[in-house]
């Protein structure tokens, strides 16, 4: 799911959290979906061939930031730290 501008304005994406772990996005990117939290996922493309080396950004909103952090607790998900 890619959010797109509304209006004409691009929206402010910020970094959610990264991972090397493709399961863990995988259940990251349902939760989202679930509270209808739009996304972005960088990176899969480079990290696909070297997976040890740059892990997948999951971006969200700058608006949604608080809600996907709330929803991520509620899952019991870990933020990444850089």
């Amino acid at each position: 799911m890619t959010p797109g501008p509304s209006a004409g304005r691009f929206a402010l994406m910020i970094q959610l959290t990264k991972t090397f772990d493709p399961v863990k996005l995988s259940f990251l990117r349902s939760v989202l979906t679930d509270e209808g939290i739009d996304f972005v996922v960088l990176d899969t493309g480079a990290g696909g061939i070297w997976p040890s080396a740059i892990p997948a950004r999951l971006m969200v909103d700058e608006k949604d930031a608080y809600r996907a952090r709330r929803a991520m607790a509620a899952a019991g998900i870990e933020e990444e730290k850089d």
